[in-house]
């Protein structure tokens, strides 16, 4: 997908973080912008400022946690658009914590985010964009699904969040293969960022009330909270800069989409690993800092 003016972009997750800077690329490039988010003010005031530069954006309320909300998306992306051409599965939440510590509500909560919100975006918006492609014999469409190194590799203490970022990747590679299987014009690309300066780090903000734990923080969720914080905030790669490669990789029909591919050496020892039957690679082989510090903050609070 070279020709992005005047086609349709859903953005979700797209009040803030990676969800807004690939709403300003896109709104550069003279996309139409249909922008969903559970944080209703940010949205408001996203909405309200690309407006201003003259953006055509739909923006909706949506718990992508929600087939229902996803569809309601989709209809209402068609009723006001005609039709959806680049479609970002971006919206993401991240929890800590030693994997037998994490409460039902943490699984729930995550996995519904960061998992089943790219599932329904796959399921609903696929079908839509196909419908489009059988009306306009020159549709292309692109589907690009926020994932992570951590959907590449497993850092201790990230449980959750690593579960749910490799079932996107492997959707993913899936979507792609399936696509290519019925000659769809759409190409999907998984994007892996590492640590970037974003709001990830303080998504629990957003957590519903109906899926708040009421088990007690543990220390490993203390320091997997506090090495998060510090890896996040101290990335030297920005939102900015990872919306300008995603959009790159899209126009070059790339699949895996990485904002630090130094680390894909890191990547590689782990399928070694797995290739040879070894034990796990160590994740933080190369920051061994970080993994001390984890230890020292969970048997510091014990």
């Amino acid at each position: 997908m070279k020709d992005f003016r005047g086609k349709v972009a859903v953005i979700t997750g797209g009040a803030s973080g990676l969800g807004r800077e690939f709403a300003n690329t896109a709104a550069s490039l003279g996309m139409k912008l249909v922008l969903a988010d559970v944080q209703a003010k940010a949205l408001e005031h996203a909405s309200e400022e690309l407006m201003a530069q003259g953006v055509e954006v739909l923006a909706m309320v949506c718990d992508v946690s929600k087939g229902s909300h996803v569809q309601e998306l989709a209809d209402s992306a068609i009723a006001r658009f005609g039709g959806v051409h680049l479609v970002f599965n971006n919206a993401g939440v991240g929890a800590g914590g030693l994997v037998w510590e994490n409460s039902i509500e943490d699984w729930e909560w995550v996995l519904g985010v960061n998992l089943w919100g790219v599932i329904h975006g796959v399921r609903v918006f696929t079908r839509v964009m196909l419908e489009c492609a059988q009306r306009d014999g020159d549709y292309e469409g692109h589907i690009v699904n926020t994932a992570s190194m951590a959907g590449l590799l497993t850092p201790p203490a990230m449980g959750v969040y690593n579960v749910s970022k490799h079932a996107v990747v492997a959707l993913t590679e899936t979507l792609h293969h399936d696509l290519q299987l019925v000659d769809a014009p759409i190409r999907a690309s998984v994007l892996c960022p590492y640590f970037v300066p974003t709001g990830i780090a303080r998504s629990e903000r957003n957590r519903p009330d109906e899926l708040a734990s009421h088990e007690r923080t543990t220390a490993s969720q203390v320091a997997s909270q506090m090495v998060t914080e510090k890896a996040v905030e101290s990335g030297k790669v920005t939102a900015h800069d990872v919306a300008r490669i995603t959009f790159d990789a899209i126009r070059n029909g790339q699949f895996y989409i990485y904002s630090h591919p130094q680390a894909l050496g890191t990547v590689a020892e782990r399928f070694d690993a797995i290739v040879h039957g070894k034990p796990p690679a160590d994740p933080y082989a190369a920051t061994p800092q970080v993994r001390a510090m984890l230890k020292a903050g969970i048997k510091g609070r014990r």
